[in-house]
């Protein structure tokens, strides 16, 4: 399983959000970039970025600090955030960027994301957000009633590399993540799952590795705060292996 950790992007610096919420923010670091590199240095293989402005924009808003990541890390990296149109994601994988993830899209314009997918293999991801098992699309402003299972399902044969699982009541609030809900959307789909929202402590880690269809886990805020040790969680995630 593979830890992605988190950094959101907001205002040009490195945050985290409490569910989603943006009028409650805390700022970890000035320089995302810097936070990017420290990630690196401890070890990890990929990072996961999210534009947050962004996300409420519909369009890239950090773009700036998003390339000083891509420039100055070796790692593979995702970003989610306000990518909803086929040259916006032209653009970040012709910058470097490994993967797009396509959330309010994959909603509003299900064709775009099968269209990408089929132009870029392994490197279009879907997220899904969802409370209370309802998609919640445009930076989680806007609920639906897409249920977060069938809009998976949807993708099945579409060729997409990965969806990105967000309980939003679970982000950022250092509860532990829904471990079941993301269990079952993994085992409904042959799509490979990512865990996000809540992923808090390294039981939390061992809980989703231990269902043995996650495949892979995203952190923020625990890793900022200290909770999860980066370096030490890859080293027991390699050796759970």
């Amino acid at each position: 399983m593979i830890l992605y950790p988190a950094i959101d992007l907001k205002d040009g610096q490195a945050v985290r959000l409490v569910h989603g919420d943006m009028d409650r923010s805390t700022v970890f670091n000035d320089d995302p970039a810097a936070q990017a590199r420290a990630f690196v240095d401890a070890g990890c293989e990929w990072l996961h970025l999210v534009d947050l402005n962004g996300a409420f924009a519909g369009e890239p808003v950090n773009a700036a600090p998003v390339e000083a990541i891509l420039k100055s890390c070796p790692v593979p990296a995702q970003l989610g955030g306000g990518i909803r149109d086929r040259a916006t994601i032209e653009r970040w994988l012709d910058k470097g960027l490994a993967r797009v993830i396509l959330g309010t899209v994959a909603v509003e314009n299900p064709e775009l994301v099968r269209e990408a997918a089929r132009a870029y293999p392994g490197r279009v991801a879907v997220g899904i957000d969802a409370r209370n098992g309802y998609v919640a699309t445009k930076g989680w402003a806007e609920e639906t009633q897409v249920n977060a299972t069938d809009l998976a399902k949807s993708f099945e044969d579409a060729g997409v590399a990965a969806i990105i699982y967000t309980d939003i009541l679970r982000d950022g609030a250092m509860g532990g993540p829904n471990v079941t809900a993301t269990a079952d959307l993994a085992n409904a789909v042959s799509i490979p799952v990512i865990a996000s929202g809540g992923v808090s402590s390294m039981a939390d880690l061992a809980a989703l590795k231990a269902t043995g269809v996650i495949a892979g886990a995203i952190s923020g805020r625990a890793l900022y705060d200290g909770a999860i040790n980066l370096s030490e969680a890859l080293e027991a995630l390699k050796a759970t292996a």
